[in-house]
């Protein structure tokens, strides 16, 4: 089944729903945190890729043996891995053949009474007694099929009995990735499946533009990042919080109550495109941000971004220096592709977009992260950021 490539409302409304979800799960969420117990280093290319995906940054892994690879898109919002298997029942078009776990030496299915099966969400038993997974996203994307254990190729490592999805179902968007990687704090993310051969310790840089090259690093850190701590929500411990203190435009610093950001908590999300900001402050930024840009022709909001601009007539654009500062006086300085995100030269918007009320989780979206090295060493609670991460 071909899966046609998604508009861009709908790629909104993808971005607006996980952060819908992770909203209620602040509200209302229970989960089980219980990770298992000579450190390997494995660094890869991440790139754009648009004819997979419009905004998700793409890594090649290596299933099984003899090894074939996929292109995954990583995030740090899911533990899952999964990626899209034969048979296949539903499936849409991705950018691989299909993979065939039953050509692999190294495959094995899982039984359902098995520790990493009861620590899905949603299983099931086959009728051989095989674990069956299903998982659904913040959008209602959806994947379900066997719960099995295969051989990962991470650069030059291969990481034995590694567990993942293998979808037999998907449907929703995904654009044309082959598989979802997932990078999160739960005993299913390759964290903490394997804490003893990365230190559970990640990084990336996720790249601004498709002719720049950025990475995904596991077990090691990255030179020259500062660090501010990792805080975890007991709600949500499945995900990476943070202490934002503060939001710096044009140089000023905006000067608000820390406490706007650290009562609602603050989450860092690579699978989030834009960041969703507390209504006070983000009508606070906004107007600055018009002002600065007053010279430019207005355009008509895309979907729930509500300052764009018509950039057509302009060689050059000048937008504000921005700056989000977190605990410990830790500054990022944003890509400009953070600031103003160019849609086309008739629609360029600022790429932020206020929660429906300040009690509501902040979220710290992939754009307003460009560039950084961001690590996340879990075994410390500390997340560290560094400039100039992409080559």
């Amino acid at each position: 089944m071909r899966q046609d490539k998604p508009s861009l409302v709908e790629l909104f409304r993808q971005d607006q729903a996980r952060v819908d979800y992770i909203h209620r799960r602040t509200s209302n969420a229970t989960a089980r945190l219980n990770p298992i117990g000579d450190s390997l280093f494995a660094r890869v290319p991440a790139t754009i890729n648009y004819d997979i995906s419009r905004y998700s940054h793409i890594v090649n892994i290596g299933l099984g043996i003899p090894t074939k690879f996929f292109s995954f898109t990583f995030d740090t919002g899911s533990d899952l891995t999964w990626t899209q298997c034969v048979p296949c029942v539903n499936c849409y078009n991705q950018t691989n053949k299909i993979n065939d776990p039953t050509q692999s030496f190294t495959f094995t299915n899982i039984p359902c009474n098995s520790y990493y099966c009861t620590q899905l969400h949603q299983f099931d038993c086959s009728s051989t007694y095989t674990c069956l997974y299903e998982q659904e996203y913040a959008d209602n994307s959806k994947t379900n099929g066997s719960l099995i254990k295969d051989s990962l190729t991470l650069s030059n490592d291969i990481v034995y009995d590694f567990v993942f999805g293998c979808g037999h179902d998907n449907t929703g968007i995904f654009g044309h990735v082959d598989g979802i990687l997932g990078l999160g704090r739960g005993p299913l993310s390759i964290i903490n499946q394997k804490p003893h051969l990365y230190n559970k310790i990640f990084s990336y840089c996720l790249p601004s533009r498709p002719d720049t090259i950025g990475y995904l690093e596991l077990g090691s850190s990255v030179l020259g990042v500062r660090y501010t701590p990792m805080l975890t929500k007991p709600e949500m411990p499945s995900y990476y919080f943070l202490n934002l203190i503060d939001i710096s435009i044009g140089g000023e610093r905006l000067g608000l109550p820390p406490t706007i950001f650290s009562e609602p908590g603050t989450m860092l999300d690579s699978g989030t495109a834009f960041s969703y900001l507390p209504p006070s402050v983000y009508s606070i930024l906004r107007n600055i941000f018009r002002n600065y840009m007053r010279n430019y022709t207005m355009a008509p909001p895309i979907y729930n971004l509500d300052t764009c601009y018509d950039i057509s007539n302009y060689p050059m654009v000048f937008v504000p220096e921005m700056s989000f500062i977190y605990d410990g006086e830790v500054m990022t300085n944003l890509d400009s592709t953070g600031i103003l995100f160019v849609f086309n030269k008739s629609q360029a918007c600022f790429p932020f977009i206020q929660n429906e009320d300040d009690s509501e989780v902040v979220v710290i979206g992939s754009m307003q992260h460009l560039t950084y090295s961001v690590v996340y060493d879990v075994g410390n609670s500390q997340i560290g950021f560094g400039a100039n991460g992409c080559s």
